[in-house]
This record gives structure tokens, C-alpha cells and sequence, in this order.
């Protein structure tokens, strides 16, 4: 297969995914906040299979909302219908959503590699706002200017630097719950 062939694939890949994304942005407007009061906040993640898998994890888990930073599109199809059911706010930059959550009680959360607190040995307050940053990049700002946000490290025990963005969330949604859960309805 061509060069041409493939940009024609990858073309129609993404008009695809984002008619899906527009169907279901839709109906997430009718969205209603998860039981559990914690919130994501996605960080210029990649527009990739890592945001419907986190907005899936988010409504299993129970998450009251997920902001989107710097993110106006994603491919909604590996969340299997959990973008419709999870309130979603649009930032342009991180600085709105930050102000956003801090306002509304929210001591918010970044996860580094090796950094910060273990997650498994901190008490995460009720109101927990949890922010995962690019996949290769990390997060867009300097925390260091937002003295609010507090550090935190999942531990790990092997030979990688990182998790994988979606499982990393999921790992914190699972702790957040351990220590707030409800019982499912």
C-alpha cells in the first residue's frame, strides 16, 4: 500500500472519529455527575484511544466530571459510550481550569514518575482533582507557579519510568474510591 493510500486511510479514520465525537458530545450535555466527588483533568493528552479509555474508567469509578485542557476533539469510541454519561468542561489553557476547581474546593493533584507522595500513603481529601498530562510531554505549565497543586507517584517496582496515561488514571480513580468509596447502586 501507497503513501497516498494511507494518508487517505488515516484521513477518513479521523473524519470518522469525529463524527462520532460530535454524536456523542451531544448527548454528553444531558451528562449527570458521577457519585464520587473527584475530577480528571486531561492535559493536552493526544486525541487517541487514551481519552475514551480514561472517560471509561471515570464512569465506572464514579467520577463527578472530567475536564478537557487544550483538548477539542478525541476518538470517543475506545470509552465504549462513557463519553455521553460523563459531564465534560472544555478549557483552551490550563490557568481557567485550574481557577475553575480551586474556586469550587478542589485540592488538585499532579502525578509525576518517582515524585511526590505515594498515592497508596496519602489521605486524598473528599474533593481531589487529578491532572494527567501528555503522554510525551507531560503537563503544559509550570506547577511550581500554582502552589495549590500537590505531587503525587504511583508506585512502581520495575525497570519502566511510567504508566500508560489511561491505566495510570485508573490506578487513582480505583485508590480515590478505595479510601471514599459507596457502595454501587
Amino acid at each position: 500500500m501507497g503513501p497516498h493510500k494511507i494518508r487517505q486511510m488515516m484521513k477518513a479514520e479521523r473524519e470518522m472519529a469525529q463524527r462520532r465525537f460530535r454524536r456523542q458530545r451531544n448527548k454528553n450535555y444531558l451528562a449527570v455527575p458521577g457519585i464520587h466527588d473527584c475530577i480528571l483533568v486531561l492535559d493536552h493528552l493526544k486525541p487517541s484511544y487514551n481519552i475514551g479509555k480514561i472517560f471509561r474508567s471515570a464512569e465506572a469509578f464514579g467520577c463527578r466530571e472530567i475536564h478537557l485542557v487544550g483538548i477539542d476533539f478525541f476518538d470517543p469510541a475506545p470509552g465504549m459510550g462513557a463519553f455521553k454519561w460523563v459531564p465534560t468542561v472544555f478549557h483552551d489553557q490550563f490557568f481557567t481550569c485550574y481557577a475553575d476547581i480551586v474556586a469550587r474546593g478542589y485540592v488538585p493533584y499532579i502525578l509525576e514518575p518517582g515524585q511526590g507522595t505515594p498515592v497508596t500513603a496519602s489521605a486524598l481529601p473528599e474533593k481531589s482533582a487529578f491532572i494527567f498530562g501528555h503522554e510525551e510531554f507531560g503537563i503544559s505549565f509550570d506547577p511550581d507557579l500554582f502552589p495549590e497543586i500537590h505531587r503525587l507517584t504511583i508506585p512502581q517496582y520495575g525497570k519502566s519510568q511510567s504508566l500508560n496515561v489511561s491505566v495510570a488514571a485508573s490506578i487513582i480513580l480505583y485508590e480515590y474510591v478505595r479510601q471514599h468509596g459507596r457502595s454501587p447502586a
